[in-house]
């Protein structure tokens, strides 16, 4: 044989490809998410159109710009549900969230598209934020342990739960 190594090379440049490649897992539907948070029923959308003056506050709260110009939400009472998406370290993570009278109710990672740091899904990350309001500095009222080996997905999770208790107080009622 002339190159002996070859298959074992093969074998490590896919494995390598692949270890490097984010896995896309759905834990719930975006829609099934909407219409559980609704009680059942899927109301009809809304959207905000984000303003000048919307951006630059959400620009102060992420850290970065924000592309959409035009959110999407549903409300349920008084209750508003967004579902929102942040880069974590190179892929999307899209999160539901429920947010009433300026308090976070409910936080729940719906798909998970990078390689680590899925632990954010978990209920003892996002139950954290449970009662959760946006201070005047765009702080969050509650103090968020972070995970291990999870940091920027932790803190994708944390920018998209500010965005949320803003866009509440933003939104018309």
């Amino acid at each position: 044989m002339i190159f002996p190594r070859t298959p074992s090379l093969v074998f490590w440049l896919v494995a390598l490809t692949c270890a490097g490649q984010a896995g896309t897992t759905v834990y719930q539907k975006p829609s099934d998410f909407i219409q559980a948070a609704c009680g059942g029923s899927l109301p009809p959308t809304q959207a905000l159109d984000l303003t000048a003056v919307h951006q630059a506050r959400i620009k102060r709260l992420l850290g970065h710009s924000y592309r959409p110009s035009r959110v999407r939400y549903w409300t349920s009472g008084k209750r508003m549900v967004v579902i929102l998406e942040e880069i974590g370290k190179t892929q999307s993570i899209t999160t539901g969230l429920v947010v009433s009278g300026g308090r976070i109710e409910q936080v729940k990672v719906l798909i998970y598209r990078e390689s680590i740091g899925s632990e954010v899904r978990r209920t003892s990350f996002t139950n954290q934020f449970k009662g959760a309001s946006l201070e005047g500095s765009g702080k969050l009222s509650k103090r968020i342990n972070n995970i291990a080996g999870a940091t920027l997905s932790v803190r994708a999770v944390t920018e998209m739960v500010r965005v949320a208790l803003y866009l509440e107080q933003v939104r018309p009622k």
